[in-house]
């Protein structure tokens, strides 16, 4: 068993709330919301570091591959952060490493990403590769991206 991801090892720290609909019928947050946040936290962060709307590029991230280890129980109304590094950068494909922390001491706690107030609830890993918008054939990774995403290479 490997030991639980440190937020110092994310370079980025991207915050998502749970939501009220991702409880389940026992009443944490259902395994299926991780993936959703890995996503959420991966696009949002793109958009802000490089400025576009990722949408209206030409060549567009898929997800080819994604995985996804629970450490600790979360529940709405958890104030998260979604850590985000870099394990691999090829010519179009990215593979990121993720990590779901949650702020400890509830929703007005470590409003300032406080490091030492993030206790690791999952760890997992996202692969993108680039295609053409229109052929959806592999393409380069756009410089845009490429630009962002290389200072976070571990």
């Amino acid at each position: 068993m490997t030991t639980a991801p440190a937020a110092a090892d994310f370079p980025v720290l991207w915050p998502v709330p749970t939501r009220w609909a991702d409880n389940d019928h026992y009443g944490h947050v259902n395994n299926v919301a991780y993936y959703s946040f890995f996503d959420t936290a991966v696009n949002g962060w793109l958009m802000s570091a490089t400025g576009t709307d990722i949408r209206e590029l030409n060549a567009v991230g898929v997800v080819a591959e994604t995985s996804c280890r629970f450490l600790a129980q979360l529940s709405f109304p958890d104030e998260l952060r979604v850590g985000i590094a870099v394990e691999k950068l090829g010519t179009s494909s990215i593979v990121y490493s993720l990590a779901v922390f949650r702020v400890a001491g509830g929703p007005e706690a470590g409003r300032d990403d406080n490091r030492d107030e993030l206790v690791a609830a999952a760890s997992g890993r996202f692969v993108h590769v680039y295609v053409d918008s229109a052929t959806r054939r592999p393409v380069p990774i756009p410089p845009d991206i490429r630009a962002v995403v290389e200072p976070l290479t571990a």
